[in-house]
């Protein structure tokens, strides 16, 4: 049935492609009624194309499924009533549906000479529905100062938006409304571009291939999905009549002219970098036509080099020398568009990225590992997408189908069948780390993207229709190292031979002496490839009617359906309808309010559902265990172990083996039956809901003139069953007495879970069994969000002035039980006890981007960038342990914040100090001809060299919003802080 169902899909797409429409509202300037049956014209000089419609009742035209370009112009031509009118250059982006109105004068209201072009001829405001949306236009991307080219270091310019605190290094950078930055939304030209693993992109796309981003941060249309956070859509460039394109050279010195930090700051992808760090970049793109007004193209390519030194040093071996590295980044773009006739369109669209950051050994202030364990992270991504427009009498419709492949290899050891050897001295320390990185994780995922939409127009009525399905085939190959783990103790003899062999930093596994004292062998049991498909299937209806020339009402309904909500259960979660409504009224031609409610479903993340088959195991003992659970009522009584449970990666533990001769996995499948593991995961009988939450908005907008535009909007999600972890096997909660702590043993935890466990063992029907986990954990999705927030904005364009700005002020609030698919209750269960302001919380944001033009061909632009501090999670201090509660969870740096907390502090009680940021960008336009310039430019980032301890991007394993001691006690430590003033130079040659 579902084979035929994708079949009937496919032939069903192929008969009819994002659909953006141009509402124009033609006024009469005397009385303010609206003009019905006059001509209106829609052109583009840049593929020398001409539209023409005829205004309804309402004094309305609406310009059907036209291509997302710059350069569109409405004009009016003078008839025997009206004088002829026509409004600025106009910009249409991807799924984009904008309004302008037209003032027309009568021509007994001026005089025959006169030439009248109405400043307040052109509407910006959003006049068409009630989406909080804001834009970024190619031009204002180039004038802001950012840092490599990369579209996502602009993106926190942006109302609603904030630089994230993410759960890994590579997590995305931008959180919107507060939420986890894994679970926004990308698109490229309204296409999937997101990283179904974990979240993010696949293809980061670069500054050159932009046209405009555009952010929807609330109540956006039916035809969006899949997130309950926000989206980001690119719209790529097209090619035009005329070729034009640029080539650019970007370096960034680094620390030798940048100001001085003693922290480590973050690479591109996240990753940390200090001593010796430069980048260099370079590419170009071009755009023309193949064939002038019918097809076109545009190509683009950027390449990346950061330059980066550890140092590797080993007083006792003798070694102590800088270890150079490199990370490289290729991207290239390119899109073709064919235009069949004027109902017709097509276009072809590839992406593809090579991404290696290379880890060379040494470490960022001094570490062990040698360049034998080496190894590189990869990012690779191919997306290719055709899509297809078209009209046929009041229908519009866009077919389009994509292809992805996402390639991440964590860990691409240098020699990938060697073991991992970690050697000690005399006194336990470390003194090398050779081979292989000790574990794999080489993630592949390939996604097939079909997508179908139409639009029937009546006179008051635009239906909008559309289907999509994406379908992801997972592959994880993961766990320990199959070539095995050893941890050697040297003695002082073999230390002294090592050093005066002169091997250096050049040592290897065939370096350490083969008597060298073995403390520990490990050794992956099932190195395997798993994984499984992923299908997401919706379906959305939506009517904008307009009932009259001043109210637009929307309603819309969506449908969504993942088959990973099945879970370990035998039915997914299939009640998925989220209704939308929303007003948009105008009140003047300059002014309107908008407002509207619907619910927005979340996509599961793969890797919830990954992590629950790799640290899962079919074995007897542990299905024994789960059985028990049954019978205690903590698992549902007809959870079927088959569908629960998976022959997931575990590891042996040996240490009377000699150095290299430990037994393979094959010759340990027996220790696998009774293995105790601290920890295992099961897929959730119940399966999962998928995360939704309720939007509401409420804005007002005022043009102020045909250059200035101010608008407020209201926003309030309420975020529900959000994932978080629940431990089957719990340890009974535990409340401590702030003022007399007392530390409960592990023992004693033990011996109050469900099942007990003692000595890495359980009795269950009196018979003691080894085989099982102290905890076993599944995801659920139980969780709750509440976000709150006030954003005021003032935006004001050129024009023919010489500045333009933008400023916004943002208030909002956030407080959530959980935050991420990993995270788990500090005590027991208890989620009561974890409601508290999210990681990412943000009480006042204040953004302003302020350009000048003093001369022609120079901008100097100020970029400012004020924040409250972020959240502190207060864990415990001067106890001797950080786990409180015995139950072995408190880990202190605690990738979710959710470790043991200081005795009466509640989660994220304290706040760090706030982050103030100021950037420049100089450049300047030489001429060279007609249409060739030559442009340098300048930016200094933090150019007050600001210490900021939060609001910049990090990893939450190394910032500063974990902290030991109680509020009270004010004690801090400082693990990082926001960069130090940085330059960086470019030069662009533009045709």
């Amino acid at each position: 049935m579902k084979q035929f169902f994708i079949w009937a899909l496919l032939c069903f797409t192929t008969f009819v492609s994002a659909q953006e429409d141009l509402t124009v509202s033609v006024i009469d300037f005397e009385n303010q009624r609206p003009i019905s049956n006059i001509t209106i014209k829609l052109s583009n000089s840049t593929r020398n194309s001409t539209l023409l419609q005829t205004t309804n009742l309402q004094g309305k035209a609406i310009f059907r499924n036209i291509p997302a370009l710059d350069g569109y112009q409405v004009s009016f031509e003078e008839t025997a009533d009206y004088v002829a009118e026509r409004s600025d250059i106009i910009s249409i982006r991807s799924n984009q549906n904008p309004n302008v109105t037209l003032i027309l004068k009568r021509t007994n209201t001026v005089e025959l000479d006169e030439v009248v072009i109405a400043r307040n001829s052109t509407s910006k405001i959003n006049r068409r529905d009630a989406e909080v949306s804001f834009e970024l236009k190619a031009a204002e991307i180039q004038e802001i100062p950012f840092e490599g080219r990369d579209i996502t270091r602009v993106l926190y310019r942006l109302p609603n938006v904030s630089q994230a605190t993410g759960f890994f290094a590579e997590a995305p950078n931008v959180s919107i409304n507060g939420a986890n930055p894994l679970f926004t939304s990308y698109l490229i030209d309204g296409m999937d571009n997101n990283e179904r693993f974990l979240g993010g992109q696949k293809f980061n796309i670069p500054s050159g291939f932009v046209k405009d981003i555009t952010v929807l941060t609330s109540n956006f249309s039916a035809e969006y999905g899949l997130t309950g956070s926000g989206i980001i859509d690119i719209t790529p460039r097209s090619g035009s009549n005329e070729m034009t394109g640029e080539t650019f050279f970007i370096t960034r010195p680094g620390p030798s002219i940048d100001g001085k930090s003693s922290f480590a700051q973050r690479d591109l992808l996240g990753n940390q970098v200090k001593n010796g760090f430069a980048r260099y970049q370079a590419g170009g793109g071009v755009g023309g036509a193949f064939v002038k007004d019918k097809t076109f193209y545009y190509f683009n390519f950027e390449h990346t080099t950061d330059v980066k030194d550890n140092l590797l040093n080993v007083p006792e071996l003798g070694v102590a020398e800088t270890v150079r590295g490199n990370n490289t980044f290729n991207y290239f773009s390119s899109k073709i568009d064919q235009l069949w006739n004027k109902n017709f369109r097509s276009s072809v669209r590839a992406n593809i990225g090579i991404v290696e950051v290379e880890r060379q050994g040494g470490g960022l202030d001094g570490g062990a590992t040698f360049a034998s364990a080496g190894n590189s992270q990869q990012r690779n991504s191919i997306l290719l997408s055709l899509k297809n427009s078209y009209n046929f009498g009041k229908i519009s419709g866009e077919t389009n189908i994509q292809y992805n492949r996402f390639r991440w290899n964590y860990a691409d050891p240098v020699h990938v069948n060697s073991s991992q050897v970690i050697v000690l001295g005399i006194n336990d320390e470390t003194l090398a780390i050779l081979g292989h990185p000790g574990y794999v994780f080489d993630a592949l995922e390939n996604t097939i993207q079909i997508q179908q939409k139409f639009k029937y127009y009546t006179e008051n009525h635009t239906f909008k229709s559309g289907l999509n399905y994406i379908r992801g085939n997972h592959e994880l190959f993961g766990g320990g190292n199959p070539n095995g783990n050893y941890t050697v103790k040297l003695n002082q003899s073999q230390i002294d031979g090592i050093r005066n062999s002169g091997v250096g930093s050049s040592l290897d596994v065939s370096d350490i002496p083969l008597d060298a004292q073995v403390i520990n062998y490990n050794v992956e049991l099932r190195p395997a490839s798993f994984g499984t498909h992923q299908d997401i299937y919706s379906v959305y209806l939506e009517d904008l009617w307009s009932v009259s020339d001043k109210l637009n009402i929307t309603l819309g309904l969506r449908y969504d359906y993942d088959n990973l909500s099945k879970g370990g259960g035998n039915k997914g979660d299939y009640n998925n309808l989220a209704p939308r409504f929303n007003f948009n009224y105008k009140l003047t031609n300059n002014s309107s309010i908008r407002g509207g409610y619907g619910i927005a479903y979340d996509k599961i993340n793969y890797g919830l559902y990954s992590d629950a088959l790799q640290q899962n195991t079919t074995s007897a003992d542990y299905k024994t265990q789960l059985q028990e659970f049954i019978r205690l009522g903590v698992l549902p009584a007809n959870t079927n172990l088959e569908a629960v449970t998976y022959n997931g990666n575990i590891a042996a533990n040996l240490s009377n083996v000699s150095y290299l001769q430990g037994p393979t996995g094959d010759q340990l499948q027996s220790e696998r039956e009774g293995a105790f593991s601290n920890e295992r995961r099961i897929l959730n009988p119940n399966g999962y809901n998928n995360p939704y939450s309720h939007q509401f908005a409420l804005g007002y907008q005022l043009q102020a003139d045909g250059n200035q535009l101010f608008f407020v909007d209201l926003v309030h999600n309420r975020g529900e069953n959000l994932f978080r972890l629940r431990n089957l096997n719990a340890a009974a909660e535990y409340p401590i007495d702030p003022s007399n702590v007392i530390i409960r043993t592990q023992a004693e935890a033990d011996a109050s879970r469900p099942i007990p466990i003692v000595n890495g063992t359980a009795t269950i029907n009196g018979q003691t069994v080894s085989g099982v986990a102290r905890n076993v954990v599944i995801s659920e999705t139980e969780g709750k969000s509440r976000y709150y927030a006030v954003s005021v904005n003032y935006q004001k364009t050129r024009g023919i002035d010489t500045y333009s700005y933008r400023l916004n002020y943002t208030l909002s609030a956030l407080k959530n039980d959980t935050e991420d698919i990993n995270f788990r209750a500090m005590d027991g269960n208890n989620y009561a006890r974890e409601w508290g302001y999210s990681i990412n919380d943000r009480t006042h944001n204040i953004n302003g981007i302020y350009s000048f033009y003093p001369f022609s061909g120079t901008t100097i632009t100020v970029a400012g960038l004020l924040q409250s501090g972020q959240p502190i999670n207060r864990i415990p201090l001067g106890f001797g342990t950080t786990d409180l509660n015995g139950d072995g969870s408190g880990f202190s740096d605690a990738y979710q914040g959710n470790s043991d907390r200081f005795p009466g502090e509640s989660r994220n009680s304290d706040r760090l100090p706030w982050s103030t940021t100021f950037d420049l960008g100089l450049q300047h336009q030489f001429k060279m001809a007609k249409n060739n310039k030559i442009e340098v430019r300048a930016d200094i980032f933090n150019v007050f060299n600001a210490e900021n301890l939060s609001g910049y991007s990090n990893n939450a394993t190394q910032s500063n919003q974990i902290q030991g001691g109680s509020t009270a006690s004010g004690l801090f430590t400082q693990r990082n802080a926001s960069p130090p003033r940085q330059f960086q130079f470019g030069v662009r040659y533009l045709f």
